[in-house]
């Protein structure tokens, strides 16, 4: 059995408000044409097709593009699954009739959800695609009170799935989470991955996915697998934050031979224009060969530069950021400890933010009991104004 794995295609993605549609179809449609050519079992798409719950037509039209080439054209099914930037709804539409021709979209998760089960010449591979749902969803849907967290919720369903698995069958599992060793934090997180809860309730132990021969993830956007080498992220086709610069975008071609063992390979996508940082003064910048690339650039001019955008811009006319950091402060900040600035200060930790807020205002620490309420109050806010964007 052979297939691809991709993930986290975000289409109809803006950065620094330049839609990346033209970015995704240059990259995607090398995906296609590796499906062409070597013609595998099947394209497995783990969570986040859409960047938001109602995306823009431009996004709608590519996907359709892109499932009738793979799909009708050169008849490989597609199975995906919803991810938390996804609308369930709005996938789940029409599955029914699209599953006879191949194109398998889970958008909801179902209380007993059936597998897709696809053959080779060593029988049957099992593939159990589990969308994403947060633990209040999968609370309500099994009656279980006991589940609070991510990991909670994805031991309940897997627990679910495990007691129906096919012994004589090879079995794959396709999950939207944030997946740790130890369920804790991990570095491959980037700033153009919203976070799945507030408060640290979102990872989950990569222990639970053991019952299974692959697991394809969804959700971060850098290629690295999770301690084992059949728990992976495939990553995202793109480069959606300069904090992904170091990314290398691509997608897995997986083979699993008929005792379930795999082989991995990783195939990398050439991107139409890539992201990266530039660092110079002004008249340094002025002296580069132009490129089409997305650019974040940092002058190290000691004093202010006059219309400093137009100027970048007339040799990288993509460029999306300039900030003026002279050299003198920009050796400083080389100089600080990477601990310099406190992890529960960062943006990407809210309850730490408030945390610090409410200690600085009340000289008082914020107490666990405060931290908890924060925490959920948040969170059932953001749900709140995401729904409301579905309405």
């Amino acid at each position: 059995m052979k297939f691809i794995h991709t993930a986290d295609w975000h289409l109809g993605k803006l950065v620094q408000g330049i839609y990346m549609t033209e970015d995704q179809r240059y990259a995607l449609r090398q995906l296609v044409e590796t499906v062409r050519a070597e013609r595998p079992d099947a394209v497995v798409i783990a969570g986040d097709l859409y960047d938001r719950a109602v995306p823009p037509t431009e996004a709608v039209d590519l996907l359709d593009e892109l499932f009738r080439t793979i799909v009708l054209e050169l008849k490989t099914p597609v199975l995906a699954i919803a991810g938390n930037h996804d609308s369930p709804d709005r996938l789940n539409f029409g599955t029914r009739i699209m599953e006879e021709k191949g194109l398998h979209l889970v958008g909801r998760l179902q209380p007993a959800p059936k597998p897709v089960v696809l053959r080779d010449a060593y029988g049957e591979v099992h593939f159990h695609l589990v969308p994403f749902a947060d633990p209040g969803m999968v609370r309500q849907m099994l009656g279980d009170d006991s589940i609070r967290s991510f990991d909670d919720a994805m031991r309940a369903v897997i627990g679910g799935i495990e007691a129906k698995l096919d012994p004589g069958a090879r079995h794959v599992l396709v999950a939207h989470a944030f997946v740790t060793p130890g369920g804790q934090p991990q570095p491959n997180t980037s700033d153009s991955e919203r976070p799945l809860s507030i408060g640290g309730a979102e990872y989950v132990r990569a222990e639970l996915f053991k019952p299974f021969h692959y697991t394809a993830l969804g959700h971060l956007h850098e290629a690295h697998y999770v301690a084992s080498e059949t728990i992976r992220y495939a990553g995202s086709p793109l480069k959606y934050s300069i904090s992904e610069e170091r990314h290398n975008k691509g997608f897995y071609m997986v083979e699993m031979d008929g005792t379930g063992s795999v082989k991995v390979d990783k195939r990398s996508f050439r991107p139409l224009r890539d992201m990266r940082r530039v660092t110079a003064t002004i008249e340094e910048l002025q002296t580069h060969a132009p490129s089409d690339d997305y650019i974040f650039v940092t002058l190290l001019n000691e004093n202010p530069v006059l219309f400093p955008m137009e100027k970048v811009r007339a040799v990288y006319p993509n460029a999306l950021h300039v900030e003026r950091r002279p050299i003198a402060s920009a050796q400083a900040d080389a100089d600080k400890p990477e601990a310099a600035v406190p992890p529960s200060r960062t943006r990407s930790d809210p309850v730490g933010l408030f945390a610090a807020f409410y200690e600085e205002v009340t000289g008082l620490p914020l107490s666990e009991d405060k931290k908890r309420l924060f925490a959920e109050t948040l969170t059932a806010a953001v749900q709140e104004a995401e729904e409301g964007e579905t309405a």
